[in-house]
């Protein structure tokens, strides 16, 4: 199971260990769902209806959307702006599990309650989001960005994006829309810990202490607490995609309609007078297939590494007792 297991039988990992198995996981993770990402951006970001039957903007749906992207802009689109997503990707993983383990083995060590029930992942799962939220914002806005433009570009590499922003917008425009990220992270990463914590259990209960019940049984049970997740929260993503790219009006113009928004109060005002309830959920298709991809994924590829350096841990131990008994 993820998280501190006070009877697990192999010694629990370090904070960095857990480090390195949630970043390479993060990366993995990033690699393969990045098209749902871009679609689920371009979504997010067109003030008309998305839409097949009454056809207003320039994306009306999943399959026409990723025709219209491969005609224009080639394949290579679908992983626009992977490079500061892959450090997100990276950075988040990272930040976001080794809290995750630091802070269920601090519930353990200095509460009553057990570390490996549903409610503590909860709580634990949000706190150790918004951690890595807080540090990993500027790299969120810069992939936000990047997915957004098109092939009039405004930024030709990170550097570029990163030095234009600075200068003609201040430094604090990487935490735009940091208030929204938080306010959703928190919930979403805390019902993606609960759910996986359940579903894990309700699908394969662990044989025995510290077993992770299998990969297949990660990946199913990560893809469900992802989706349940993801539609839970949903409009607060929205509203931080909006807010992301404020100040970058122009290299929106020919997608369609675009929109400046003064804060989020305004932009849910706005969102709401214009496209009504159905706006807050622009692009729930391809997140719900990217959470589902997303969480799955990372879940699965968590416990594999986790498991990895566990065996390479108790291979070494077993080799360092062999050696010793040899000496004697």
């Amino acid at each position: 199971m993820v998280g501190y297991d006070p009877r697990a039988q192999v010694a629990a990992l370090s904070p960095e260990e857990a480090a390195l198995a949630g970043s390479a996981a993060g990366m993995v993770t990033r690699a393969l769902i990045s098209p749902f990402d871009v679609l689920k951006i371009r979504f997010q970001l067109q003030i008309e209806r998305v839409s097949s039957q009454t056809p207003e903007g320039k994306y009306q749906g999943l399959f026409q959307a990723s025709r219209c992207i491969y005609s224009e802009e080639g394949l290579s689109a679908f992983w626009k702006g992977h490079v500061p997503a892959q450090l997100l990707s990276i950075c988040f993983g990272a930040v976001q599990f080794a809290s995750f383990e630091l802070l269920t083995e601090m519930v353990h060590k200095t509460t009553a309650y057990d570390s490996q029930t549903a409610g503590v992942h909860f709580m634990c799962g949000g706190l150790a989001a918004c951690s890595a939220t807080v540090v990993c914002q500027p790299l969120d806005t810069l992939r936000t960005r990047f997915a957004a433009q098109g092939e009039t570009r405004v930024y030709r590499n990170l550097r570029h994006a990163v030095s234009t922003m600075c200068r003609s917008e201040g430094a604090l425009t990487f935490y735009r829309g940091l208030s929204p990220t938080l306010m959703a992270v928190f919930p979403y990463a805390g019902l993606q810990f609960f759910f996986y914590n359940v579903f894990k259990k309700l699908l394969a209960p662990p044989p025995k202490a510290g077993n992770s019940g299998g990969y297949l049984g990660s990946l199913v049970c990560g893809s469900g607490a992802g989706m349940i997740s993801k539609t839970i929260t949903y409009p607060f993503d929205l509203f931080k995609k909006r807010l992301q790219v404020g100040g970058f009006e122009a290299a929106r113009v020919h997608f369609g309609q675009v929109r400046s928004y003064r804060g989020l109060v305004d932009c849910v005002v706005q969102i709401s007078k214009e496209e009504g309830v159905r706006g807050f959920f622009k692009g729930l298709s391809p997140s719900l297939v990217k959470s589902a991809l997303s969480t799955g994924f990372t879940f699965f590829w968590y416990e594999v590494f986790l498991n990895a350096m566990r065996n390479l841990k108790e291979r070494q131990r077993t080799n360092d007792l062999v050696k010793e008994q040899q000496e004697r």
